[in-house]
């Protein structure tokens, strides 16, 4: 029975869900907007809550499009319908000198915008 109900729900919100929008970058988190990049990924979010991607490794490309789905505590979701991912952010968005940089992933970032 539980099955049957799971199977039901998922297809009333998969409408629902397949049209979300993007959540806002909060004004608490504004330091992450901009154009990030680093050895072999870039993220670029906008304040609207939309993401690109880039990530290329030995054998795997990567270049999303997805919508930010929050944050918690300095990591953020994206995703798009019932697929998200979490980025880790190890280290996040702080001026060094006169750039600004963020670590996610391991991946140390700067902002180039």
């Amino acid at each position: 029975m539980h099955t049957l109900r799971a199977a039901i729900l998922a297809a009333c919100l998969l409408p629902l869900a397949a049209h979300a929008e993007p959540v806002p970058v909060p004004a608490d988190k504004l330091a992450y907007v901009g154009d990030w990049q680093g050895k072999d990924m870039r993220i670029q979010m906008g304040k609207d809550g939309k993401v690109k991607y880039k990530r290329d490794r030995p054998g795997k490309q990567l270049d999303l499009s997805v919508d930010l789905q929050g944050f918690h505590g300095d990591n953020f979701d994206v995703g798009a319908a019932f697929v998200r991912s979490t980025f880790v952010v190890s280290k996040p968005p702080h001026r060094e000198g006169d750039k600004w940089k963020m670590t996610v992933d391991g991946v140390e970032l700067t902002r180039v915008d």
